[in-house]
């Protein structure tokens, strides 16, 4: 039973990680210079990192970030995924999605937005060579020809701004130089995957470059429909993106310009009904994943395209930089919402597989979208002990949201219901951040940010939904909010290789507007706030053949936006909890255990806890086992006070091992291992027994021969090696249905690098 007094772990945490954090620290800062390993020793490079607008060495900054780039990036990405491959590969990150590819939902340090309507607001921020990338269909974007990846945890909310209250996924795609190079990659696998992906840049002249960069990912469908139904078969995609960038490089100043566009059309999410044993979260026996039946249309096609220009002007004591982006996306993703055939009142042996009450299947589209943004920054040019940066941004947003109903039991499967939403969002905000050496050892960083958030929201029923929202509107909200976000930390040398750290910060999302008329009409959720303390540690050691990063947490988030999604009503909610707490820690480390042998650990907890005694949601409407108290009788609203956050496991482990053997003179044998748990998680802001996703356990294998000083290289490679099948997300208002993680694959991969 939920309970609004704190859980043990939750009180004793902090002060219990401190002690270990201080019992760390103080013998690595009193130690002697560990012994030499030799001047031939691996060593590893210094990580430089933008998570402060400036480039600095990742050490040096006061927040917890974890940078993934390099072999590991393209490791884990191997197999065709999309964005998700780096969930639970990153301490505090969780990435999951009911669309597919198209829509992936960001959660660090649990706090994350489940909801799935096109216009929902994340609290995460996911920041693309420079540009806030605002819209859900924008944040999938494939990952190819990266530099690197980088995950800042707590809220950022003075120099990125925009829905920053939970962290940044901060992605620098590889820029063009006046050195020619590129590369070519290219997979085949496992259910005709095939995978290629090509960058090439050089000097066009003394002062301009380029480079082109392109993807292609395609595979066939894996799962058969048992069901003579308008799809054969599911889980089959194919994609392709592409970016162009071109550099000027003048005397005192130097022009970034960028475009870029993708496309994908294949399977939208795979929704399975009843494979949910009841009174458990098993899979029911004899489950099948290569197989379903379903009677409804499926399909995600999805198409976006952009642009930026990044300027920046030397004027002597200070750098101006201007950055302007573009971005567009149109989509229609249509899925069968009850993942199965027929109902029940059509009579026995016309529906399946289990019971299918009513029939639901529904498209939603993005047929109108553009977000232009423009930020000016000054930035000082080492002005002694006290540097600075300030600026102005100005976001503008307009987006048109589709979405269809349609009666899989009837021929065709005709379209009954149609809503329309218009959203025009228009934020402006101003900040400035500085940094002062008080002395040589111990650096004050500080920042504010002033935001304006206005939104003007309109939506209609075109089309009457049967048994739902008849002919209506247009229904009106609009919302017009201002807030200031903040950042104070400390850094500490304690030598030259181990800084110690403190931050606190508050961040903000404004409001959020929910449109879903066919399911509970319109809803709108107050802004939110919230404030985080982090204390850490990062430290160089054994001569840089490791490095360390260690970091204790709390936040508490007054009224987050929540949203109640299913239920036996099916309705789509949003909502404000009063306060939410969480606290927990992080752990990043990368070391050469030997020359030959690279080891790297990221492990978080979290314990996340909804505090609000008098915030009740719906239960599910398809028999499964609600564990929260009932607010009366029959009512089917239940309390959720106590409870989890949806989507928050407490565990994350992430393990990579590679061991390298050298072969002749410029050749090597390898072996790369990486391996992600994540413990159990709540689907929703209830608790169930069924609709508890179970931990999971994922793993990849790397055999590969690479020669010519690794300019060439033959690799075998398999994703989810173990195939572990795991319920990871479930539809609630119809019956016990949920979507499955990825399956495994395996293929042979050759890169070329010139």
């Amino acid at each position: 039973m939920p309970s609004s007094a704190p859980r043990p772990a939750l009180a004793l945490l902090p002060a219990a990680l401190a002690t270990a954090l201080l019992a760390m620290v103080t013998p690595v800062a009193a130690q002697s210079v560990p012994q030499p390993a030799g001047p031939d020793a691996t060593t590893l490079d210094a990580v430089q990192v933008t998570a402060q607008r400036r480039v600095e060495n990742i050490q040096d900054v006061p927040v917890s970030i974890t940078a993934v780039g390099g072999e590991k990036l393209d490791v884990l990405g191997s197999g065709g995924g999309d964005v998700r491959f780096l969930s639970g590969r990153v301490p505090s990150l969780n990435i999951e999605s009911s669309y597919g590819r198209a829509f992936p939902r960001f959660y660090i340090r649990g706090l994350g937005n489940t909801d799935f309507d096109l216009n929902a607001s994340q609290p995460v921020s996911l920041v693309y060579d420079e540009v806030v990338q605002e819209s859900p269909l924008l944040k999938g974007f494939p990952v190819f020809d990266l530099e690197r990846v980088e995950v800042l945890r707590g809220p950022q909310g003075t120099l990125f701004g925009r829905n920053t209250p939970a962290g940044v996924v901060k992605f620098e795609s590889a820029k063009p130089s006046q050195d020619a190079g590129g590369y070519v990659q290219a997979a085949a696998g496992s259910d005709g995957m095939f995978n290629f992906e090509g960058a090439y840049g050089g000097p066009l002249t003394e002062r301009w470059s380029a480079r082109a960069s392109a993807l292609y990912q395609r595979r066939d469908d894996s799962v058969d429909n048992a069901f003579d139904g308008p799809n054969d078969g599911f889980e089959g995609y194919d994609e392709s993106a592409a970016r162009v960038q071109f550099l000027y490089e003048g005397d005192a100043f130097e022009g970034l310009f960028n475009l870029h566009k993708r496309h994908m059309n294949g399977t939208a999410r795979l929704f399975r009904a009843n494979i949910i044993a009841p009174g458990t979260n098993d899979l029911v026996p004899g489950f099948d994943r290569d197989v379903v039946s379903t009677d409804g249309v499926n399909f995600s096609d999805l198409e976006t395209w952009g642009g930026s220009a990044r300027l920046r002007w030397d004027l002597g004591r200070v750098t101006l930089y201007s950055i302007t982006g573009y971005e567009s996306a149109e989509s229609l993703n249509r899925g069968d919402i009850d993942g199965g055939y027929g109902a029940a009142f059509l009579g026995e042996g016309n529906y399946g597989p289990g019971f299918i009450p009513f029939a639901a299947e529904s498209a939603d589209g993005l047929p109108d979208h553009r977000q232009i943004t423009q930020e000016f920054r000054l930035e000082s040019n080492e002005w002694g002990r006290f540097d600075w940066q300030a600026g102005l941004f100005w976001f503008d947003e307009d987006i048109t949201i589709h979405s269809f109903n349609y009666d899989s039991l009837a021929p065709g499967n005709p379209q009954t219901g149609l809503a329309v939403q218009d959203q025009r969002n228009k934020a402006w905000a101003a900040f400035a951040s500085g940094d002062f050496e008080v002395s040589e050892r111990f650096t004050l960083r500080g920042g504010l940010r002033y935001t304006k958030d206005e939104k003007e929201f309109s939506a209609s029923v075109l089309q009457a939904v049967p048994f739902g929202t008849p002919v209506s509107g247009p229904y009106l909200v609009d919302t017009d909010v201002d807030d200031v976000s903040w950042d104070l930390s400390g850094v500490y040398a304690l030598n030259d290789e181990v800084n110690v750290y403190a931050r606190v910060a508050k961040g903000f999302r404004a409001p959020s507007i929910q449109g879903r008329l066919a399911f509970g009409g319109v809803s709108t959720a107050d802004s939110e706030e919230a404030i985080s303390w982090e204390a850490g540690v990062k430290a160089d050691l054994w001569d840089r053949r490791a490095r360390l990063g260690l970091n204790v947490f709390r936040y508490d988030v007054d009224d987050q936006q929540i949203i109640a999604v299913g239920g036996g009503a099916n309705t789509a909610t949003l909502l404000n909890a009063d306060k939410t707490r969480g606290q927990g820690f992080e752990l990043d480390l990368e070391a050469y255990l030997t020359d030959h042998l690279l080891v790297t650990l990221g492990s978080s907890y979290n314990d996340t806890e909804i505090e609000d005694a008098g915030l009740a949601v719906p239960g599910c409407g398809g028999g499964c086992t609600v564990t929260d108290p009932e607010t009366s009788p029959g009512s089917g609203l239940y309390l959720i006070d106590g409870n989890r956050l949806p989507q928050a496991p407490e565990w994350v482990h992430a393990l990579t091992l590679r061991y390298g053997v050298p072969m002749g003179d410029n050749g090597e044998f390898f072996v790369f291992t990486d391996w992600a748990y994540r413990s159990e998680v709540n689907f929703f802001l209830y608790e169930s027994i069924e609709f508890t996703g179970k931990s999971m356990v994922e793993g990849g294998l790397r055999v590969g021969y690479n020669w010519n000083q690794g300019d060439h290289e033959l690799a075998l490679f398999g994703r989810n090696i173990t195939d572990t099948t795991r319920v990871v997300g479930a539809i609630d208002f119809n019956n016990l249905t949920g979507f499955l993680n990825e399956p495994r694959t395996w293929g042979v991969e050759y890169t070329v690098r010139f």
